[in-house]
C-alpha cells in the first residue's frame, strides 16, 4: 500500500485537474501537495521521490517556454509541415467564409449549455406574423396541388400573379429596395407553411430567396445593380435563377468548365470591354420562366486586358434572358414534381464587365460569395421544406390512424403502426427544432456553414424517413394519386431534397465533420495556419500557444470521456431543469467523446483523414445529433418546458443517443489504425454501449399524442397549413379527429348491438333505422354515426380516372381527344 498510495495520489490529482481543465501550474501544485501528504502518511520514500521528479520534469518541460518551444513545439511544427497537406484554395475559402456558433462548444468537449439556453427566443415581428396570417394563408388556400402537379405541371397564372403581387420573391430583399426585409426566422416560417401543402410552390417561392441573384446582389452587388435589379426582383418583374451545376461539375462546383474570356465586344450599340461566355448548365430551378440568370463561370484574361493575372478564377455574372446567345432549354421533370427546372446554355455570349456581380472588383471571388450565401440559403429552404411536410404529415397521419379502423379497432392502436407513428412524431419534432435553430443562427449574424450542412442533411433524410412511414401507415390511401391524396407527392419528391444543394452522401461524408473538425475545433485551424506560415518564427510562436492548450484539452477530453462513461454521466453539474438535466449530462459525455476521437483521428491520420469518408461520416453523425439535440432542448426551454411535450422530447433524445453510440462504436470498430481503436474503446465505452432505441411504452405515448387532440399535438402542428378545404385533404382529415373521437363510444355501443342482437337489415342506413326503433341509439346518436360514416369515407376514399385523363396532353397531338369528365 505504501508503494501504490503515491501513484494513486498522482492519478487523482491528474484526473481532477484534467476533468476541471485546471492550469498546468495548479496541477503541479496539487500533485506536489498530495505527494507530500503521502510521504507524511508513511508512503514508500523512493516512490514519492520518483513521482515528484516526474511531476517536476513535466511541469518544467511544459511550463517554461524557452524549454518547451525547442523540445516540443519546434519538432511538432516540423512534423505538421510534412504531415498536413496544404489547404487548397477551395478549402481555404470554405473555411474562411464560415463562422462558428455553438457548434464550436461541442468540439471543445465541454459545451456551455447555459450559453445556448440564454440565446434570445426566436420571435417573429408583428409585421412578419401578419404576413403569415394574411398573404401566406391566402396563398395556401388558393393552392390546388393536384392541378399543379398533374393537370398544369405548373402554377396557374393567378397563383404566379399572387406570389409576385405580395412580394414572396422579395422576402430577403431590404425594404429600401422594395422588398419585405424579413428575418431568416420569418423566411423559415413562410417556406414551412407553404411546403405543408405543396412542395412545388414552396420551391418556387424558396429559390429566389435562397442562393441566387437577389441574395448575391444584396450582399455584393454594385450600388447601380442594387438600385436597378433589387426592386424588380422584389416585385416579380424579374424572375431569377442561378446557374451553378453542369454535366461535369455537380458537387465539385469549383471544377466548372464554363468559362468567360475578357475581350471587347458590342453592347447596346457601343464597343466595350466585357466577357465572352460559353456555358452549359442543368438542373437550374426557375430557368424555364426566368428573366434574369445568375451565372458562375471561370474567368480568364489571356490578353492581360485587366492586369497580369490570366486565370482570374470563379466569377459571377448577371445575364438578362434576352441576351443574344443565351438559350434556355426545355424543362426537366424531377420525379413528377413539376417546379420549373431546366437547362441553360450559351456559346460566345458577350456581356459587359458591368454585368459582373459586384463589378470588376469582385472578379475571381465567386467561390467566396457562393460559400457565404450557400451557408445561409442552405440553412432555410430545404430544412424548412422538410419541416413543413413532416409536421403536417405527422398530425394528419395521426388523425388518419385514429379514424381508419380495421378489425373494429383504430389502426393506430396496433403496435406495429404505433412504432411508425412514434418515428413520425419524434423525427418531426426533432427536425422542426433543428430547422428553426439554423434560421435563428442566421438572425444572430452567423454564417452557419456547418449547422447548415447538418440541417440540410438530417432534415431531408428524416423527411424521407417520415414520408416512408406515412406511406406505410396509410397504405392504399397513399399510393393512389389524386386530389384526395395528401402524401403521395411528398413521397415522390423526397429524393429531390436529398440530392440538391450538395448531395447528402457528400454532405455527410465530407462537409459536416470534414469542415466542422477544422473550422469549429478550438485549436486545429490555428495549428494548420501556424504550420503553413512562411515566417518560421511567427509560425512557431502561433503553434506554441495552440499546441500547449490542445494537449491539455485532449487530456481533459480523455478523462471526461472515461469518467462520464464509468458513472453513466450522473455525477456532474450542468444546465437544465429537473427533467432535462439528465439529457444535458449525456450530451456532455458525447461531446467529450467527439472531441477525443477528433483529436485522435486528426493526430493519427493527419491529411489522410479527408479520404476516410466512412470515419468522417460517423463522427459527423455524432456532431449532428449533438447539435440537433441542443436545438430540441433549446426549443423545449423557450416554450416553457411544457409537460405535455415530454414524450416527444424523450423519443427524439433517446433516438439520437442511440444513433450517437452506434456511430461511435462503428468508428472505433473500423478505426483505420486498429490498436488505437482497441485502446479507445474502454475509454469511450467502459461498460460497453448502453444507449438503446426508444422503447415500446415511449412509442405508445408518442403515437397517442398524434391520435388525440392535445396541446403538444397543437404545438407540433403550429405553423403548417391545416385549414380544411376542397383542395386540402390533409386539413380535412385533421379537422375530423375531434368529432370522430366523440362518436367512438356511440359507435362501440352500436357495433356491439349489431353483434348481439338479431338485426335483419344489411345496409348501414337500414341498420341505423332499426337501431333507433329498438332504442339502441337515439336520434341524435344516429346523426352522429351518419356524420362519422361521412367523414370516415372522405378520410379513406381514393380517386379513380378515365384512361384519357391519365394520358399526357401531347398524346392527343396525333389522336382524337375524347370527351372528358370531372375527376373523382
Amino acid at each position: 500500500m505504501s508503494i501504490f498510495l503515491p501513484i494513486l495520489a498522482l492519478l487523482v490529482a491528474s484526473a481532477f485537474a484534467a476533468y476541471h481543465r485546471l492550469r498546468l501550474a495548479v496541477w503541479a501544485a496539487l500533485a506536489a501537495c498530495l505527494l507530500v501528504a503521502c510521504h507524511l502518511l508513511g508512503a514508500n520514500h523512493t516512490t514519492v521521490i520518483a513521482l515528484a521528479a516526474l511531476t517536476a520534469a513535466v511541469a518544467v518541460l511544459l511550463l517554461i517556454p524557452v524549454i518547451r518551444k525547442p523540445l516540443i513545439t519546434a519538432p511538432a511544427l516540423g512534423f505538421l509541415r510534412k504531415a498536413l497537406p496544404p489547404l487548397s484554395q477551395t478549402e481555404r475559402i470554405a473555411l474562411e467564409t464560415g463562422s462558428v456558433g455553438f457548434e464550436g462548444d461541442l468540439f471543445s468537449g465541454k459545451p456551455d449549455w447555459s450559453k445556448l439556453l440564454a440565446y434570445p427566443k426566436p420571435q417573429l415581428s408583428a409585421e412578419e406574423q401578419a404576413f403569415l396570417d394574411g398573404p401566406v394563408e391566402a396563398l395556401c388556400q388558393q393552392i390546388n396541388d393536384w392541378e399543379i402537379t398533374h393537370v398544369h405541371a405548373d402554377l396557374p397564372p393567378p397563383l404566379w400573379d399572387f406570389i409576385k403581387q405580395h412580394k414572396f420573391f422579395g422576402m430577403i430583399i431590404p425594404k429600401q429596395y422594395g422588398g419585405l426585409g424579413f428575418s431568416a426566422l420569418a423566411h423559415h416560417k413562410v417556406i414551412q407553411k407553404i411546403a405543408s401543402i405543396s412542395s412545388v410552390v414552396s420551391a418556387t417561392v424558396g429559390v429566389p430567396n435562397s442562393l441566387g441573384p437577389g441574395e448575391l446582389i444584396n450582399h455584393y452587388g454594385t450600388q447601380e445593380q442594387k438600385d436597378y435589379y433589387l426592386p424588380r426582383l422584389a416585385s416579380g418583374i424579374e424572375v431569377p435563377c442561378f446557374g451553378l451545376t453542369g454535366p461535369f461539375a455537380g458537387s465539385d462546383a469549383t471544377s466548372i468548365p464554363d468559362f468567360g474570356i475578357v475581350c471587347k465586344g458590342e453592347w447596346n450599340g457601343a464597343n466595350v470591354l466585357g466577357i465572352k461566355l460559353t456555358f452549359d448548365k442543368r438542373y437550374i430551378t426557375l430557368a424555364p420562366v426566368s428573366t434574369l440568370i445568375g451565372l458562375a463561370f471561370r474567368m480568364y484574361d489571356p490578353d492581360a486586358l485587366l492586369g497580369d493575372t490570366r486565370d482570374i478564377g470563379i466569377t459571377l455574372a448577371l445575364l438578362p434572358r434576352e441576351t443574344p446567345g443565351v438559350e434556355v432549354g426545355r424543362r426537366h421533370f424531377p420525379l413528377n414534381s413539376p417546379f420549373q427546372n431546366g437547362p441553360i446554355h450559351g456559346k460566345d455570349v458577350f456581356i459587359p464587365l458591368s454585368q459582373l456581380i459586384g463589378g470588376v472588383e469582385m472578379a475571381g471571388k465567386g467561390w467566396n460569395m457562393l460559400n457565404e450565401c450557400l451557408a445561409v440559403g442552405r440553412s432555410i429552404t430545404l430544412p424548412s421544406t422538410a419541416s413543413g411536410g413532416a409536421k403536417a404529415g405527422a398530425v394528419v397521419t395521426g388523425a388518419y390512424a385514429r379514424i381508419r379502423k380495421q378489425f373494429g379497432l383504430s389502426v393506430g392502436r396496433f403496435e406495429g403502426v404505433e412504432e411508425a407513428l412514434a418515428r413520425i412524431g419524434g423525427k418531426a419534432y426533432a427536425i422542426s427544432a433543428l430547422s428553426q435553430a439554423t434560421a435563428a443562427a442566421v438572425d444572430r449574424g452567423d454564417v452557419p456553414s456547418v449547422p447548415s450542412a447538418i440541417a440540410k442533411y438530417h432534415c431531408t433524410n428524416a423527411g424521407r424517413d417520415i414520408a416512408k412511414d406515412i406511406m406505410d401507415v396509410i397504405g392504399g390511401k397513399g399510393i393512389i394519386l389524386g386530389p384526395r391524396n395528401f402524401a403521395g407527392r411528398s413521397w415522390q419528391a423526397a429524393p429531390i431534397a436529398i440530392t440538391v444543394e450538395g448531395a447528402n452522401i457528400m454532405t455527410r461524408s465530407l462537409l459536416i465533420f470534414g469542415q466542422g473538425s477544422i473550422l469549429c475545433h478550438p485549436y486545429i485551424l490555428k495549428e494548420m495556419k501556424a504550420a503553413q506560415d512562411p515566417d518560421g518564427k511567427a509560425g512557431l510562436e502561433a503553434l506554441d500557444g495552440a499546441l500547449y492548450a490542445h494537449i491539455g484539452g485532449a487530456m481533459s477530453n480523455a478523462t471526461r470521456s472515461f469518467w462520464f462513461g464509468l458513472t453513466g454521466s450522473r455525477l456532474q453539474v450542468t444546465a437544465g431543469d429537473a427533467y432535462t438535466r439528465k439529457f444535458f449530462r449525456k450530451l456532455n459525455r458525447y461531446a467529450a467523446n467527439l472531441a477525443l476521437l477528433t483529436d485522435v483521428s486528426l493526430g493519427a491520420l493527419g491529411g489522410r483523414l479527408k479520404f476516410k469518408e466512412s470515419l468522417s461520416g460517423r463522427l459527423g453523425d455524432v456532431l449532428s445529433h449533438l447539435y440537433m439535440m441542443g436545438a430540441v432542448l433549446k426549443r423545449h426551454h423557450d416554450e416553457g418546458c411544457p409537460e405535455a411535450d415530454k414524450p416527444l422530447l424523450a423519443w427524439a433524445f433517446h433516438n439520437s443517443a442511440y444513433e450517437i453510440e452506434l456511430a461511435l462504436s462503428q468508428a472505433l470498430r473500423n478505426f483505420p489504425i486498429k490498436p488505437l481503436g482497441w485502446l479507445l474503446w474502454p475509454v469511450v465505452f467502459p461498460w460497453g454501449r448502453r444507449a438503446v432505441a426508444p422503447g415500446d411504452r415511449l412509442s405508445h405515448r408518442v403515437a397517442s399524442l398524434l391520435m388525440n387532440p392535445n396541446e403538444a399535438r397543437d404545438r407540433l402542428a403550429h405553423g403548417v397549413f391545416l385549414t380544411p378545404g376542397a383542395h386540402n385533404p390533409g386539413g380535412r382529415i385533421n379537422s375530423y379527429l375531434t368529432r370522430a373521437i366523440l362518436a367512438e363510444p356511440v359507435e362501440r355501443k352500436f357495433l356491439k348491438a349489431l353483434k348481439t342482437k338479431d338485426i335483419e337489415a344489411l345496409d348501414f342506413a337500414s341498420q341505423l333505422d332499426e337501431g333507433v326503433r329498438e332504442g339502441w341509439i337515439t336520434q341524435d346518436e344516429r346523426k352522429q354515426l351518419e356524420e362519422l360514416r361521412e367523414l370516415t369515407i372522405d378520410t379513406i376514399s381514393v380517386d379513380d380516372f378515365d384512361a384519357h385523363e391519365l394520358r399526357a396532353a401531347s398524346y392527343y397531338d396525333g389522336h382524337a381527344q375524347p370527351g372528358t369528365r370531372a375527376v373523382a
